[in-house]
């Protein structure tokens, strides 16, 4: 680590061996950001169609009420979601859905949010589970509301402060983006 800037190498054999190692750094104390250079190397390769099939089946199995709405597609071992859903916790599941699956080099989530309601109290609703949230220090976090588009601005302790900050942004009825612009000070 340098200057709060860790770097990840090597080889593995399943994506999601690359994507626990990224997460179990960011939850390193005094980490500002990962660079994730670990590289997939399958020990038998799979077709696109192979792994296009199995992600339909696992986008049907774990995200029955929006898998019509998301379209995986495959090329090469890197799997694109596209589409649209209405909360984002659907957006994140359909990728945990298809992270597993044998023959995926990376995952490209494209899926668009898109909420059938837009409230004019989201900025209270965040404001409000960021206080509830015994994670997070609230008077240290400023949210600024534009449509559906949410800004988080302040100053935090962890990477997983910033992250609680962030969840509880997504997790308000409404929202359809949030740029999280935290930092991490600890």
């Amino acid at each position: 680590m340098k200057d709060g800037i860790v770097t990840l190498t090597g080889f593995v054999k399943r994506y999601v061996d690359s994507y626990y190692a990224e997460k179990a750094a960011k939850r390193v104390a005094g980490v500002k950001a990962v660079a994730n250079d670990i590289q997939v190397k399958l020990p038998t390769e799979r077709t696109d169609p192979e792994i296009a099939e199995e992600a339909v089946r696992a986008l049907k199995r774990e995200l029955w009420n929006a898998a019509d709405k998301v379209k995986p597609v495959v090329k090469n071992g890197w799997l694109t979601l596209e589409g649209e859903c209405e909360w984002n916790y659907q957006k994140e599941w359909a990728e945990r859905a298809v992270r597993s699956i044998h023959g995926v080099k990376g995952i490209t989530n494209l899926i668009v949010v898109k909420p059938k309601v837009t409230p004019s109290d989201i900025k209270k609703k965040i404001e409000d589970a960021l206080v509830r949230n015994a994670m997070t220090d609230a008077d240290r976090i400023t949210v600024e509301v534009d449509g559906s588009k949410v800004t988080l601005r302040g100053t935090v302790r962890s990477w997983v402060e910033r992250q609680e900050a962030e969840r509880s942004a997504w997790a308000a009825p409404g929202v359809a983006s949030v740029e999280n612009k935290i930092t991490v000070a600890p």
